[in-house]
């Protein structure tokens, strides 16, 4: 069925595989990434995949600039600071948010997730969302290098093909 949203096949997809081929060039792009530094374990590995997987793709390690903040809640405006300061073709956002006993949760991630968005409308370019959002450290750890992969590398290729995408490439 088209349009159809599997969520069993996501919670066992490896983050990391894509098929290279299908990836444009990234030698003439330039890529922000504001890390938290909350859950450092986590968004630290996400951020080294990132960088790793920007540099497979041919974007030069002095096009790739990387701030740090807080915690998850203040990856918009970190976003929004970079983009002002460095003017990079995308942003990546990249955090952790685990799962407590209360609602806190729910306001980090409605509160980045609203963010993004406002962010990609605001300067008409590229805010990937890269943050996890799960129910423990196991998962996160899955997710940022683990058996699920890394959730760094989903972002970077999102936003090559995003620039890509704004440029006409």
């Amino acid at each position: 069925m088209r349009g159809f949203f599997n969520f069993t096949t996501m919670a066992t997809t490896n983050l990391s595989d894509y098929d290279l081929e299908k990836v444009p060039d990234g030698s003439a792009m330039s890529f922000g990434i504001v890390v938290s530094e909350w859950n450092y374990e986590v968004t630290g590995a996400l951020m080294n995949g990132a960088v790793d997987t920007l540099k497979r793709h041919g974007v030069k390690e002095g096009n790739i600039y990387i701030k740090h903040v807080p915690g998850s809640f203040e990856l918009p405006l970190g976003g929004q600071l970079l983009m002002e300061a460095q003017q990079p073709d995308a942003i990546l956002l990249l955090g952790c948010v685990i799962q407590g006993e209360t609602r806190h949760f729910d306001f980090i991630c409605q509160g980045v997730s609203q963010g993004t968005v406002d962010l990609n409308l605001k300067y008409n370019k590229p805010f990937v969302f890269g943050v996890l959002t799960t129910e423990n450290m196991e998962q996160a750890k899955a997710r940022a290098g683990g058996v699920h992969g890394n959730k760094g590398d989903e972002a970077a290729i999102t936003a090559i093909k995003m620039v890509s995408l704004q440029k006409g490439a």
